[in-house]
């Protein structure tokens, strides 16, 4: 079902570029605005893992650098792999309390993992497990090219809306101008709900990486108890200098209280991804 929602939202989102850049920037105009967008992302899906795990000081998880870590995290990450037929991911350490992982990388052969100091302190090895389980469903999923795509036709979409701010929209091949109020509406909406879809899109991917974690383990009960403690613990400890763009990775949103409005958040509430896991049990 995730899955199906997914591609539901993912065609939303082609209709709307398509439809709102035939209005706000013509042919030529939607053609501008996807390449640019494609060029841009086509970057960050490339870099973007190196660019995430230097934003957060990420050092390096192997039998010289962090040993003890390294000694408590592989065999655990490495058992895990077996089972879901995946390649081994670099591992790495974030040096901060607030425990919180993310797996990046553009595919499973270049994936990494990381932890935050603090999730290895608070939870127990059945708890990490569950927390690995899910960030290797990201990456069995294929989440992070789900995430490009995404956010290349957002993008896209709010280019076409910028230009059109900026430049009064274009001419079709016809030179005959596109409704008026349509243009407008689409100038104010298009970017908000490009965003929306992009968030709701995200959500999907949480609940399916919640999914995937409690088939593995075999155990729905070790994610609930480690989605527990990270809701409660991240609010009480956050994380210091959170980069917005990069929040969606983490296995909880990385941001003290509850500030964002749910339709705006990258994440489920944490109630609803234990709410169905208790009903995977069932």
């Amino acid at each position: 079902m995730n899955g199906l929602k997914t591609a539901l939202l993912l065609g939303i989102l082609s209709g709307l570029l398509l439809f709102g850049g035939e209005i706000l920037g013509g042919r030529n105009g939607l053609y501008m605005a996807l390449a640019i967008a494609v060029a841009m992302n086509f970057f960050g899906y490339f870099f973007s893992d190196k660019m995430a795990l230097s934003m957060y000081a990420a050092q390096p998880v192997t039998p010289s650098e962090n040993p003890e870590v390294y000694a408590r995290v592989f065999p655990l990450v490495q058992s895990l792999t077996q089972r879901m037929c995946l390649p081994m991911p670099k591992l790495w350490l974030i040096p901060d309390e607030s425990p919180n992982a993310f797996a990046t990388g553009r595919n499973p052969e270049h994936a990494s993992v990381a932890f935050t100091a603090g999730v290895l302190r608070l939870m127990s090895d059945s708890e990490l497990e569950g927390v690995v389980a899910h960030e290797l469903g990201h990456v069995k999923n294929r989440d992070i090219l789900t995430s490009s795509v995404a956010a290349t036709i957002a993008a896209a979409i709010t280019f076409l809306a910028r230009m059109a701010f900026w430049f009064g929209g274009s001419r079709d091949d016809e030179d005959e101008r596109g409704n008026a109020w349509a243009g407008i509406i689409m100038l104010i909406l298009a970017p908000i709900a490009a965003m929306l879809i992009q968030m709701a899109i995200s959500r999907t991917r949480e609940y399916a990486a919640d999914e995937t974690s409690a088939h593995v383990t075999h155990n729905p009960n070790e994610l609930i108890s480690a989605l527990s403690k990270l809701e409660s613990w991240s609010k009480r400890i956050p994380m210091a200098d959170v980069n917005p763009a990069t929040a969606h990775l983490f296995i909880i949103k990385p941001f003290s209280g509850d500030t964002m409005m749910r339709l705006f958040s990258t994440h489920p509430s944490t109630e609803d991804r234990i709410a169905r896991l208790e009903a995977m049990k069932r």
